[in-house]
């Protein structure tokens, strides 16, 4: 099997010459100063620039970072001018193999990348496929994983939830869904090359570890051919849409990798809320409104996914009062469009209002009913937690806490905290 690849025969526009004039004061996205507080940097991005603002990817490779809440929404619904086939990129002769980014834009034969009919049956059995998902049953899982989870640790008084809990319970509900054992080896390795593919540490190569999470899949794939069982993956093998069994693993793949990681920040960057704001600290030992409220802030204001690439455009087009070339990459800038002043006066962060575009928009959105079931890993490990250790608290200052260096995904470095001890 073979890892992403860019074009071997690219046809499209070349590559922009540096200095190019629709390029000039371009923002590089990497080894940004502002990854702690990527707010002030869409702030000032924003004011210089407008709602679509250039940008420079590693390598100094030229993007378009769309900030806007309409522009993002006018990007992700109209995929005639803006469409997810990465081979159209005009910069392809300027990346190397071994670009960073590969794993997010290398073509793949994955339902992230067809369009038009061919996604529209893709995205139709994956639908399909999830809403035979119980969410009691996942709800009772996620419970169980929980609490053995927290056995693991309640006995110290002291943990670190995002290592411990908050990164692992989602993997092992996802991989559940899929038909693989909630714990494991395979299931650990899976864990460590999802998070080097997805948010990769000096020194980790994701592009190797994508290649070994689609191997792992691979084998699961041929294993529910032999023995089918009342999982997801069993389910899209057995769908009257057939998937060959390169699209499913492809396809699974994509289920995995949204169910994981994302949901891991979301409920890290939960709890972070609810240790730390003294609008939920009277209610959160109990209060499931209180936590209902604080997981739908967090996807307002500090959205698991920040920035997603991309969109390319189909042909020459405005946007924002740019200039887009045919070939050119749209980074859909989620997290600025959420906290846009034009949807949102200064303060008010609507968290009571469901009209975010943490699951995307349009077409490619997540499909239904994955919302609905990140929500129910995401409420179940809070309200879990919450509950088994009703006074854990910060074991560090607030402002001790760090964010990952990654403009992508927005999640916590660690989760220190302690509590009574628990005795068995």
């Amino acid at each position: 099997m073979t890892g992403p690849t860019a074009p071997t025969d690219p046809t499209g526009p070349v590559p922009a010459p540096p200095g190019c004039p629709a390029h000039a004061g371009a923002v590089p996205l990497s080894g940004l100063e502002y990854q702690q507080s990527p707010s002030r940097l869409y702030r000032s991005m924003r004011q210089e620039h407008g709602a679509v603002a250039p940008i420079l990817l590693d390598g100094d490779i030229p993007a378009w970072l769309v900030l806007g809440y309409a522009e993002v929404t006018c990007v992700t619904g109209h995929d005639e001018l803006f469409a997810r086939d990465s081979r159209r990129w005009n910069q392809w002769g300027a990346i190397p193999a071994d670009w960073p980014l590969m794993p997010f834009v290398g073509h793949q034969p994955s339902v992230l990348f067809t369009e038009g009919a061919v996604h529209q049956r893709r995205a139709g059995v994956i639908t399909e496929t999830l809403e035979g998902v119980d969410q009691f049953e996942l709800a009772h899982w996620c419970r169980q994983i929980a609490e053995q989870l927290i056995d693991s640790f309640a006995g110290s008084g002291r943990a670190e939830l995002m290592a411990a809990y908050a990164h692992a319970l989602p993997m092992r509900a996802a991989v559940l869904m899929c038909g693989m054992p909630a714990r494991g080896a395979d299931t650990d390795d899976l864990v460590r090359d999802l998070r080097i593919a997805l948010d990769a540490a000096e020194g980790d190569d994701p592009v190797a570890a994508f290649g070994r999470v689609r191997e792992r899949i691979q084998r699961l794939v041929k294993d529910k051919r032999g023995t089918p069982g009342p999982d997801v993956t069993s389910r899209m093998l057995a769908h009257p849409a057939p998937l060959t069994d390169e699209e499913t693993v492809q396809d699974l793949v994509s289920i995995i990798v949204g169910a994981q990681q994302p949901t891991a920040n979301w409920i890290c960057n939960t709890l972070r809320l609810l240790l730390t704001d003294d609008r939920f600290a009277l209610n959160v030992s109990g209060g499931r409104l209180s936590v209902g409220q604080a997981l739908n802030e967090v996807l307002w204001l500090d959205t698991p996914v920040q920035n997603f690439i991309g969109r390319w455009a189909v042909r020459d087009t405005l946007l924002g009062g740019r200039q887009i070339r045919a070939g050119d990459c749209l980074v859909l800038g989620l997290a600025a469009a959420n906290t846009d002043p034009q949807i949102w006066p200064e303060g008010y962060t609507g968290a009571e209002n469901w009209a975010h575009l943490s699951f995307g928009n349009g077409e490619h959105r997540c499909p239904y009913p994955a919302p609905l079931l990140a929500d129910v890993i995401a409420r179940t490990a809070v309200e879990t937690l919450l509950e088994q250790l009703p006074d854990v608290v910060l074991a560090v200052e607030p402002d001790e806490l760090s964010w990952r260096p990654s403009i992508w995904m927005r999640g916590l470095t660690s989760l220190p905290v302690r509590f009574t001890p628990v005795v068995p």
